[in-house]
């Protein structure tokens, strides 16, 4: 069951997105205030979300995990890190379309607003991240760093989350949701977002298999280099 799960999650996400890109640019209709401009939320919202709670959080539980005596294992590790490093890309892209969406309705590409520069903080600390990995051979300093430091800078997320609450910021608020709990969206929007959640979730867990599967390849690849100089030394010494 794992298996065929595993083998049908690309060709489903494939799917999911080749669908919300067909609802989203040709289906749905444009929005009443700013027209076909609008059709970013099918994007944009989606990305943030994986970029700030799926995979930043998942980075963030699996340093945890890591740090806990009766959890830790190579695995969290190995989670963490990937997770670490597709949330950089995600973060990418949300600025990305951020900026795209900005233009044409603030007048510029990039404000520092706050929700802004705190995500761009966030991604800076996601790089940071990584380089901290690289400055370290050891493998348990590393991931212990590396846990530590993903943990900390964790306390960002929710900064940003309520960024567009505490401070007066160029940023909508929420784009689904009311504070009240109504929904800003309906009909065969409502749902091309929901399908666009959905897709780029997948995604996620898609890119995180795959980035999983190259760090035990790393891993191993290191090992055998490891064994094969010790081997050498040795032939050498007789």
């Amino acid at each position: 069951m794992t298996r065929m799960l595993q083998r049908l999650l690309g060709p489903v996400t494939l799917a999911s997105l080749a669908l919300t890109a067909w609802l989203g640019l040709w289906v749905t209709p444009p929005d009443r205030v700013q027209g076909d401009l609008a059709r970013l939320v099918y994007v944009h919202p989606a990305l943030a979300w994986v970029a700030l709670y799926l995979s930043f959080g998942t980075a963030t539980i699996a340093s945890v995990l890591y740090l806990w005596p009766r959890t830790r294992s190579v695995t969290a590790d190995r989670v963490a890190v990937s997770a670490m490093e597709v949330s950089l890309v995600f973060i990418l892209l949300t600025l990305a379309t951020g900026s795209i969406w900005g233009r044409p309705t603030w007048g510029v590409w990039w404000a520092w607003d706050a929700r802004l520069t705190s995500t761009a903080i966030l991604g800076v600390f996601a790089l940071a991240y990584l380089a901290l990995r690289r400055a370290n051979d050891d493998p348990t300093q590393r991931a212990r760093r590396g846990a530590v430091f993903a943990i900390l800078t964790a306390i960002n997320v929710p900064i940003i989350h309520f960024s567009v609450l505490w401070w007066k910021t160029l940023h909508q608020g929420a784009s689904v949701l009311t504070s009240t709990g109504q929904l800003n969206v309906h009909g065969s929007m409502l749902w091309t977002m929901l399908i666009g959640f959905v897709g780029f979730t997948l995604l996620f867990f898609w890119l995180l298999r795959e980035r999983y599967r190259l760090e035990v390849k790393r891993d191993r690849l290191v090992a055998s280099t490891v064994d094969e100089a010790l081997a050498q030394r040795r032939r050498e010494g007789v």
